[in-house]
């Protein structure tokens, strides 16, 4: 999220995402963050991507401390880890070369 936007936001939640960002820097300093405005429920969304092999681990890191802000607080405040795209695109490849041999074809083409 720009500094404009954060200066925007009311002063409870630009905390609660510090101590968010904190938590996960802290644990993976390889870490992007990326905040920005969501509406699918309506809130702050904050994007954590990391190199690991099971992103859920991300939400073990901050887990407790996103209760008390949505829960304690009743701040619109949620966590999405993320793959890097790098990742995910070997990870497909990966996928793709294991079903190679077994007759698959993209859609629309002819042998």
């Amino acid at each position: 999220m720009n500094a404009e936007r954060m200066e925007g936001m009311d002063p409870r939640s630009r905390r609660a995402l510090n101590d968010l960002q904190e938590m996960i820097l802290k644990r993976y300093p390889e870490a992007w963050l990326d905040v920005a405005p969501g509406d699918d429920p309506e809130g702050i969304y904050l994007r954590a991507t990391v190199d690991i092999d099971d992103v859920e681990q991300i939400l073990d890191v901050v887990r407790d401390r996103l209760f008390e802000i949505q829960v304690d607080e009743g701040l619109p405040i949620y966590l999405i880890p993320l793959e890097p795209f790098g990742r995910v695109m070997g990870d497909l490849r990966a996928e793709r070369s294991r079903h190679a041999g077994f007759g698959f074809q993209r859609a629309g083409r002819t042998p």
